[in-house]
């Protein structure tokens, strides 16, 4: 695992290579023979299955809100490289990607293929620095091919570690959880330590690393199997069913002394709650709000914000992609801690391409372990 170190070090591709325009971030990918003519980019004789969004939802995403088609594969253009898709991953952020509004990337257009993360093989390149064969990751979007710059995937060797774990713990939501803990958070040994969706993709190794960094470790997650995954396997102190104990009693217990860093996936009465019971000085990080993506009557906000003045606390927000250039410090430590057995990687992989509606759904449902990702084809 050491050697997956060398392969991500000097690399800030995929995600974070996305190019901004007027602060707004570029799709990497394209379907099919899309902004080019017949003439400068030849259809291949194999169809690519993709799934384009169809309506903005409202609430959950349903059958209605996506169209399911084809379009020919084309060959990619000079600096391109042809990439046939393995795994897609699947985040909550994809969720405010449907949505018509500002925010920190573009929205999906009405129209066009479903953005994601994904993993693949490239199939052709026109690339010096990549060959067919070689394995990639990047924002490849829900289809079965892509084509796109060979500068905007990054090279992974899946014999160093499975594909999958290139799209959790070696990809966005680790990164998410190493620089939203480590730099926010800034966690000190005998620290306390609270997450949210502690048993989430960004959640289980936010744990993690708080515990490598001599903290006490809380994890709160819905029902009893998530919660003894997160304490017996992934080594957290204690963990509270969120479905099943009232939060604010739970949290009083298990922080006598207050939360020193509070890592929030969830927002929502949750969010409240942890705010309710911070120490003095307590930095609370915002990474998502994964129980307020799908509200109809509009997201609520905090009520116990006072908490932050009374303890003198802060309370930040950021996207993974603020850290774009520390991308490989990130990925250097994380690979070590995995290829040294102290950090576990839990991936959650469902099969089938046109699962993808049903399978999105799990993670509003809460009802993956780990990173949630889409098997499309076999490797």
């Amino acid at each position: 695992m050491k050697v997956v170190l060398f392969a991500l070090a000097g690399c800030r591709r995929g995600f974070f290579a996305a190019e901004r325009a007027n602060g707004r971030f570029e799709s990497q990918a394209r379907a099919g023979d899309t902004n080019q003519t017949t003439e400068e980019r030849q259809p291949m004789d194999v169809a690519n299955h993709q799934f384009k969004l169809a309506a903005r939802p409202v609430g959950l995403p349903k059958a209605t809100d996506w169209h399911y088609g084809e379009s020919p594969v084309a060959e990619p253009g000079d600096g391109e490289v042809l990439v046939k898709i393995l795994y897609i991953s699947l985040d909550p952020a994809m969720r405010g990607w449907m949505n018509d509004g500002r925010s920190y990337i573009a929205p999906v257009a009405i129209g066009e293929v479903m953005r994601a993360l994904a993993a693949g093989q490239v199939v052709a390149s026109n690339h010096p620095g990549l060959a067919a064969g070689d394995y990639v990751t990047g924002l490849l979007g829900v289809q079965e091919y892509a084509i796109a710059n060979g500068n905007a995937v990054m090279k992974v060797d899946p014999q160093l570690a499975p594909l999958p774990v290139y799209l959790g713990t070696l990809g966005m939501p680790g990164m998410t959880a190493y620089f939203g803990l480590l730099d926010i958070g800034r966690p000190s040994e005998g620290d306390t330590v609270v997450v949210s969706g502690a048993a989430g993709a960004v959640g289980g190794v936010v744990g993690q690393i708080a515990k490598l960094k001599g903290c006490r470790v809380v994890g709160i997650a819905g029902r009893s199997a998530k919660c003894r995954h997160v304490v017996e396997e992934l080594g957290f102190d204690a963990a509270i069913d969120y479905q099943a104990e009232d939060v604010a009693s739970a949290l009083h217990e298990h922080c006598p002394g207050g939360i020193d860093v509070y890592f929030d996936n969830v927002g929502g009465d949750i969010l409240d709650a942890a705010l309710a019971h911070l120490a003095r000085s307590a930095r609370v990080i915002i990474c998502g709000a994964i129980s307020q993506y799908n509200a109809v009557d509009g997201m609520r906000g905090p009520s116990n914000y006072m908490s932050l003045l009374v303890n003198h606390a802060s309370m930040t927000g950021f996207v993974v992609s603020d850290y774009g250039d520390r991308y490989a410090e990130g990925a250097r430590e994380m690979a070590e801690w995995l290829g040294a057995g102290k950090l576990k990687s839990r991936e959650d992989v469902a099969e089938g391409f046109d699962t993808f509606p049903d399978t999105l759904l799990r993670l509003f449902k809460g009802e993956n372990t780990g990173k949630l990702v889409l098997k499309v084809a076999g490797d």
